[in-house]
């Protein structure tokens, strides 16, 4: 088996990946667990990481233009690949020295932005290939969704169907490699989850395989948890969760075991695949065959139907097959099907969530209020609406904008009016609260319209502008604009008060993450107090703190937030990354509402957990639990509950 890993979070650290990012021991694990590596470099990955995998000290370097025939970028791309590539090298990690490494990406699905640059555009695919084949690593380069690789960088496909999709190899020397099998797709906030079925990706692959693709990787086969603020622009905290093994490495059923017959039926005849002739003809309007035979007589066949509505029995060899709707038999040896894509034998298998400890005594939290930035507070001043993301440095997902204010309008009430290129923003004027509103993955801008009471002379106007995640894709990112982009004060069609050129005053983060309250050991200068009483659906920036006990047993541990608003979880000073509640999908629901703990994180007992709530939430309601999977048919009625599919 193959396992596909791009790089990301070292990207030319001074001091040597450790941790979760030890890529060399990572590697060194893969090999011993007997399994392969596509190691997709990059250093571009998108893969809905944040700023699609760069660090963001990259977009001050003076002149630079990302991807593209740009030299300040080509120059760090070039130092980070060769990095990686040493490290390989120094540790024995390529095939061609005996390693795991059978493959190696450089870019990604570049093609899709490639236009924006011209003829820069071109001229960069030519350098990025030219410098990754001088790296001399002994095992091809690839590039995805890329069909004018050059030689002899192999082009791959990324997608669902790629059976059907893929133009194929831009050469006659290379091989048909699918680099990117979507088992499922990420999830925004907001978003429900994309549920495919085993039978159609086995569909897929079968036939990518069938006309001459000797390489599918999942993407992804393993789901996961972007921790801490990786994510990029909406993307919930869960990943592929839909994945054959899911977030927290359980099966995911019919899907893994579906799969797996597969793969052990496609094992069963490789020899035959890789060395056969291969025929395709019609076996009917909607059906056909696909054969390889050997000169010894070995015979493999896949017969298809592409009908998605009835089964057709179709003749081959002098027998008769029944094909299910949609579907691939695999004839090992050209007379007995031993895998049909459609027919499943694998039972379906649900979640089991236990609970294990309420965090419901009032006794057991404490608090921290976070403050409301005010002009007089803030030491970096300017007279325009900066830019968020290059003020913020993507240290933190917040930035106020203050602003003081004398009120010279003649109107009593009138509306603050503010148009915002960030993800959410909270208005408070006189420190009090007045409103918030937030966009979507979709829109990338929204309005949010507000009556203000001013009181007569000096009044402060505090916005609080959030981001969740920056953007991960698209051409001229390191150009993208986040915050506010318009404020003004309006009394009447007539009468309005554009606030953009006066002094704004801006501070980066909340005071919390200055001081670190997250960590265990903070400092003396918080004080946490004993938590009270709770004001729901307030934007109150309260931080909450409290201790739980770890679970016995080895099965998943998961923190159901559904009774919070929105904001970010860390457990024993790591974040297990951020939480939007709120925000619910069409069917009334939170996009998510359990977060992964991985044990590894955790302590016997006395774990600390602190949770930032932007507002709306009760931490009482909260619960820790564990997960785990039955088969559903056999034991529905044996389920105790709550459950989640």
């Amino acid at each position: 088996m193959l396992f596909r890993l791009m790089c990301f979070g070292i990207f030319m650290s001074p001091n040597p990946p450790s941790g979760r990012y030890d890529l060399v021991r990572f590697i060194k694990e893969i090999q011993a667990q007997g399994l392969y590596v596509c190691l997709r470099i990059g250093p571009f990955i998108e893969s809905e990481w944040t700023y699609g995998g760069f660090p963001f000290w990259l977009h001050d370097v003076p002149g630079i233009v990302y991807r593209t025939d740009n030299k300040p970028f080509k120059f760090y791309m070039q130092n980070f690949t060769t990095k990686i590539v040493n490290m390989m090298k120094e540790e024995g990690l390529y095939a061609s020295q005996g390693g795991p490494i059978i493959l190696s990406q450089i870019e990604n699905e570049y093609q899709n932005i490639e236009k924006a640059f011209g003829v820069a555009g071109s001229q960069y695919v030519e350098w990025a290939a030219k410098m990754a084949v001088g790296l001399n690593t002994g095992v091809p380069w690839v590039m995805c969704k890329q069909t004018d690789a050059p030689d002899p960088v192999i082009n791959a496909c990324n997608g669902m169907r790629c059976g059907e999709t893929f133009t194929g190899p831009n050469s006659p020397n290379k091989p048909a490699l699918w680099t990117e099998n979507w088992t499922s797709f990420y999830q925004v906030y907001g978003g429900v989850p994309y549920i495919r079925s085993a039978e159609d990706i086995a569909f897929h692959v079968t036939l990518f395989i069938a006309r001459n693709g000797s390489f599918v990787n999942y993407y992804m086969y393993h789901g996961g948890t972007n921790f801490g603020r990786t994510s990029s622009a909406y993307i919930i905290t869960a990943y592929y969760d839909q994945a054959p093994l899911d977030e927290y490495g359980l099966f995911r059923q019919p899907k893994w075991g579906h799969l797996k017959e597969l793969h052990a039926a496609i094992k069963s005849c490789s020899t035959t695949l890789l060395q056969g002739v291969q025929r395709n003809f019609s076996l009917g309007e909607m059906q056909e065959a696909y054969v390889f035979e050997e000169e010894n007589g070995e015979c493999v066949a896949f017969l298809i139907n592409n009908d998605r509505r009835n089964n057709v029995t179709v003749q081959f060899h002098n027998s008769s097959h029944e094909l299910l709707p949609k579907s691939i038999s695999i004839l090992p040896d050209c007379q007995n099907v031993v895998f049909n894509t459609a027919n499943v034998n694998t039972t379906s298998n649900i979640r089991i969530i236990t609970s294990r400890q309420n965090f419901s005594s009032v006794d057991d939290w404490k608090q921290y209020q976070d403050v409301i930035s005010k002009f007089d507070d803030t030491s970096l001043r300017s007279n325009s609406l900066l830019e968020q993301m290059n003020t913020t440095k993507d240290i933190s997902d917040y930035l106020w904008y203050t602003l003081r204010l004398e009120n010279n309008l003649s109107c009593g009430e009138p509306t603050l009016r503010l148009h915002s290129a960030a993800h959410v923003a909270y208005a408070f004027v006189n420190d009090t609260y007045i409103g918030g509103a937030h966009g979507n993955h979709d829109v990338k801008s929204f309005t949010l319209e507000l009556p203000v009471t001013l009181n007569e002379g000096k009044n402060n106007i505090s916005i609080l502008s959030v981001m969740v995640g920056l953007p991960d894709s698209g051409a001229f990112l390191e150009r993208r604009f986040a915050g506010l982009i318009n404020v003004e004060l309006q009394c009447s069609k007539q009468e309005s008060l554009n606030l953009n050129n006066y002094t704004w005053g801006y501070q980066v983060g909340l005071l919390g993450e200055q001081l670190e309250v997250y960590k265990e050991q903070t400092s003396s200068d918080i004080e946490w107090t004993q938590l009270e009483h709770i004001m729901i659906d307030q934007i109150t920036l309260t931080w909450y703190k409290t201790t739980f006990d770890t679970p016995k047993g080895d099965d998943p541990v998961v923190l159901d937030l559904s009774s919070m608003g929105k904001g970010e979880a860390w457990v024993n000073g790591q974040s297990i990354g951020r939480y939007w509640i709120l925000f619910h999908d069409s069917k009334g629901n939170p996009s998510q509402s359990l977060y992964h703990v991985p044990r590894s994180f955790l302590k016997e007992s006395e774990n600390s957990l602190v949770l930032l709530e932007e507002g709306g939430g009760n931490p009482l309601d909260i619960s820790l639990n564990t997960v785990s999977v039955t088969d559903l048919h056999e034991n529905f009625s044996k389920l105790p509950f709550p459950t989640s599919v």
